[in-house]
């Protein structure tokens, strides 16, 4: 293979990579000498590629992480940004890059490899649970740039952490190192960068030993439920109860425990 191929193999290259591990879908951001930053075609990759972990049956649980071990995902391609606007970045309801704005039913784990800044740490927020790697650091920088954190940081940030903390973050425009997030509870865990992928791997593999239909019931009462009154909680407890207890897997459970076995879950 001469140079020219080997530009062109490089060139090529996808900007977001994926690849199962049993129920676990691995989605990688690929941009790393763009400091993975999002430009069309990384934001249509990561759309595409949670469509398919989406209809996938077999798979249980997403983990999101960056290429490199210095940046997971500095925001939007700011030089992208200035000579085209968000224009192809923003996918329909799904906003940035078909990720911030949708309705995800399988948990979704961000491994955070290194900085996670401005749509990046938007990005970590818009997952479920939170690894990062010892060196990850987590900013919303916009209002230095005289801009607006427009992908759910101040939204999600209030929701995650208590509010004068999530207020500092944001008006202020300071990153935090991985620990302090620990400290406030933005991030389930940190651990060296070697480790960060197996890591976060173990907790998904965690997950997916459970009922798949069970797991999204749960997750979406969790989430859905917050803003409800009780009685309307409750109301949405009992219709996603009557579905699962509809499925073959909510008989496959005490099947299995009454027989001391693993169970064999069909995700339906």
């Amino acid at each position: 293979m001469d140079n020219q191929e080997v530009n062109a193999a490089i060139i090529e290259e996808p900007a977001v990579l994926s690849e199962k591990r049993g129920h676990v879908m691995l989605i990688t951001l690929n941009r790393p000498k763009a400091g993975n930053s999002v430009n069309p075609d990384l934001a249509w990759g990561l759309e595409n590629a949670l469509n398919m972990a989406e209809a996938d049956p077999e798979v249980f649980a997403v983990v999101l992480t960056g290429s490199g071990s210095k940046i997971f995902c500095g925001g939007m391609d700011l030089k992208y940004l200035a000579a085209h606007g968000n224009q192809g970045v923003y996918i329909g309801e799904h906003g940035l890059a078909g990720f911030i704005e949708r309705w995800f039913s399988k948990p979704i784990i961000c491994a955070v490899n290194g900085a996670a800044m401005g749509g990046g740490c938007e990005f970590a927020l818009a997952c479920d649970l939170i690894v990062a790697a010892e060196n990850a650091r987590f900013g919303q920088p916009e209002v230095k740039r005289g801009i607006l954190a427009a992908g759910g940081g101040p939204i999600r940030l209030m929701r995650s952490v208590p509010k004068a903390i999530a207020l500092e973050l944001l008006l202020t425009g300071d990153p935090i190192s991985a620990q302090r997030a620990l400290e406030i509870g933005l991030v389930n865990k940190v651990v060296p960068v070697e480790e960060l992928i197996p890591a976060a791997l173990e907790l998904a593999e965690r997950i997916t030993v459970n009922a798949p239909i069970a797991v999204k019931g749960t997750k979406e009462l969790a989430y859905k439920s917050v803003d409800m009154d009780v009685k309307e909680a409750f109301e949405l407890s009992g219709k996603i109860r009557d579905r699962i207890y509809k499925s073959e897997d909510s008989k496959e459970g005490p099947r299995a425990f009454a027989e001391k076995r693993a169970p064999a879950w069909k995700n339906r």
